[in-house]
């Protein structure tokens, strides 16, 4: 079985989670520059089967856009163009920064690892992989 990846996008850090090959764990893989993305994207797409890409969306609590939505929105595009054999989907990425930050605190992890901001992008994009593995399994 192939991989789901996840992607926590943001204009300064990318945050980048996978399932494992039977798609049942999601983990935290990586955090890369924006301008990195294609490249690092590529990479590992060649070295690993992905069967989709979902891409954390943006929106505020009351479901309206966000001052991010539209890169977003134009990032899936790109890949969607980029690599047509694979489905890139938008998932709600609301409140995920801030659990985040509580599952670092409550998982006892000191000041200084939780300050990191790439170590937060990782798990915001962890918790976006498994909310939509959730939604996935749930979803007949």
């Amino acid at each position: 079985m192939s991989r789901i990846l996840a992607i926590d996008y943001g204009t300064r850090r990318v945050g980048i989670a996978i399932t494992d090959s039977n798609q049942i764990i999601a983990s935290p893989l990586d955090t890369i520059a924006p301008e990195r993305l294609n490249v690092f994207l590529s990479d590992y797409i060649s070295a690993e089967p992905v069967e989709e890409i979902v891409v954390g969306y943006p929106l505020k609590e009351d479901g309206s856009p966000t001052d991010l939505t539209n890169q977003v929105d134009k990032l899936v595009k790109h890949l969607q163009h980029r690599f047509r054999n694979i489905p890139v989907l938008k998932h709600d990425e609301r409140y995920t920064s801030k659990m985040a930050k509580q599952s670092l605190i409550d998982g006892g992890f000191r000041k200084s690892v939780r300050r990191k901001k790439s170590n937060l992008d990782k798990i915001s994009a962890t918790l976006i992989l498994q909310s939509y593995l959730q939604e996935k399994n749930v979803t007949p």
